[in-house]
């Protein structure tokens, strides 16, 4: 409102609707202090160790994992308060408490396509991000994904094959056309984006017929998937960083894969035309991205997690896609269906089809020349 002498002043909050904001922003702290212990009580093996057991007291859980008692009691405290852990009686002078079965699968199963701890690993390197910002905001240049440490590189890891390593071959390969044929006789097969390298690898060994080169920028996610191919001794499998080794442009490829990347390059319109001239005329890029909608008001609301995915395009997916001057800046929602349809014309592709492929985060694209 404004007084008479034009001066704006705010209007007295209403007693009511500012208790409900209030308890809405606490909330929000809530579960940034909770997402917090998730990652230390998959850090500290908590879960693993529950996930084994019929039930715990925080005696017999900080026994068995060699911590203070003190210190898990408050944990779980915390941790059935939350609703993450449960308990039977919680008015017991000891209670026990145990995880659900579902608890077990997106908590202290790996290799299970519900695991969820991949970015509760990397949590203190993305909320560390939140030291860099103010300048980003000022100077509007963000900052790759090595700006998170090795951590990161593995936090990204867990986050994305527990689902790639249990669907790609049964479900994604064979709903691609033509490619289960063309990977079994030998294909050439680009990963671009590959991180540490857990598809590539994954083709290669299901393949082994086809060659498969894995393509990051970041210095992290190549030592890792290093790593992993020593450990698996494939012949058929290598990383590279495409700004020592470019991606070939000569029409020699048969599959290009993009996985959750394309949104985070500094230029995905560039790269696109890259991909475009790498394939050969009857080659498929499968692209794979998140699902965004066209308006800020179809992702609000029609996406109980935008506010989630808006937040981590700030600190870790748009701060990578601003990383240098001239970045495009798509963001963690920047590149709804429609967006990479005209995009992927512009670069020469004529195919694009939505692959009926059901995944709670991501959209999956066969486009061809």
């Amino acid at each position: 409102m404004f007084t008479n002498y034009g001066r704006w002043v705010p209007e007295t909050p209403d007693p009511e609707l500012l208790k409900l904001f209030s308890f809405t922003v606490f909330s929000k702290l809530e579960g940034a202090v909770t997402a917090g212990m998730i990652h230390l009580g998959d850090q500290l093996g908590l879960y693993a160790a529950m996930a084994g057991a019929d039930g715990d007291t925080s005696g017999s859980l900080a026994s068995r994992t060699e911590l203070h008692e003190r210190w898990v009691r408050e944990w779980l405290h915390n941790q059935v308060a939350a609703r993450i852990v449960s308990c039977d009686d919680l008015g017991a002078n000891d209670p026990v408490f145990r995880l659900t079965p579902e608890a077990v699968a997106v908590l202290a199963t790996p290799g299970h396509p519900a695991y969820g701890m991949g970015m509760f690993h990397r949590l203190p390197q993305t909320m560390g991000a939140l030291t860099r910002m103010p300048e980003s905001f000022r100077t509007g240049i963000g900052h790759d994904y090595d700006s998170h440490g090795p951590e990161g590189a593995v936090g990204i890891e867990r986050s994305f094959e527990p689902w790639n390593q249990n669907n790609m071959i049964p479900m994604v390969i064979p709903a691609l056309e033509g490619i289960g044929a063309k990977l079994r006789a030998g294909a050439s097969v680009a990963d671009i984006g590959c991180g540490a390298g857990g598809l590539a690898l994954l083709i290669g060994r299901t393949y082994p017929s086809s060659t498969v080169t894995g393509y990051d920028i970041s210095r992290h996610a190549l030592e890792r998937a290093a790593e992993r191919l020593s450990e698996e001794g494939l012949g058929n499998v290598r990383f590279c960083d495409p700004r020592s080794e470019a991606i070939p442009q000569d029409g020699s490829l048969d599959l290009v894969c993009t996985f959750d990347c394309i949104h985070d390059m500094t230029h995905p319109t560039e790269m696109m035309h890259v991909i475009r001239r790498s394939l050969a005329d009857d080659g498929t890029w499968l692209l794979v991205d998140i699902k965004a909608r066209d308006t800020l008001e179809e992702n609000v609301g029609k996406n109980p997690m935008a506010s989630l995915l808006y937040g981590i395009s700030v600190l870790s997916c748009m701060s990578s896609a601003m990383s240098s001057p001239d970045g495009e800046g798509l963001g963690t929602l920047g590149l709804p269906e429609s967006r990479a349809r005209a995009m992927a014309r512009e670069a020469g592709f004529t195919r694009f089809r939505r692959l009926d492929i059901d995944h709670s985060v991501n959209a999956f694209y066969e486009i061809r020349p």
